[in-house]
């Protein structure tokens, strides 16, 4: 039985450990944030720390009593390529009122700038670096 904050069981293995080979998950996302779309940054427009990254489109949820999601995360990896943060990279589709905007996917223009599907505004953004690098 799943707990709040816990981790969901493997059916039939509850209290035990299932048998190899196994890959646990290296980073986890929220349930129902639904990251749909998911893309590694090759570019360089933008600065040293989001390259090599990934770009994660979270659809956001809607059967939640909180909802989650409406946005879109940066994951940020070590020297060997293991995941090691998460962080918001842009934020306010969600707002008190409910969703203006579900981000649906990303993609990398040869200039390095992202553009970013929305399936509920109906339009696609495009994302450029315009700060010291």
């Amino acid at each position: 039985m799943a707990t709040a904050g816990g981790k969901i069981p493997s059916p039939g293995y509850e209290g035990k450990t299932p048998p190899m080979p196994i890959t646990p998950a290296v980073m986890e996302f929220q349930a129902h944030s639904a990251p749909l779309g998911i893309h590694f940054y090759r570019g360089k427009a933008f600065p040293e720390p989001y390259r090599s990254g990934a770009f994660v489109a979270r659809h956001g949820s809607w059967n939640r009593s909180t909802p989650v999601g409406y946005d879109v995360l940066f994951l940020q990896f070590d020297a060997k390529g293991n995941p090691v943060k998460q962080q918001p990279f842009i934020t306010g589709w969600l707002s008190g009122n409910g969703a203006w905007g579900r981000p649906v996917d990303i993609k990398e223009l040869p200039d390095g700038s992202l553009l970013i599907s929305d399936d509920f505004a109906g339009v696609i953004y495009r994302v450029t670096y315009t700060g010291r690098r």
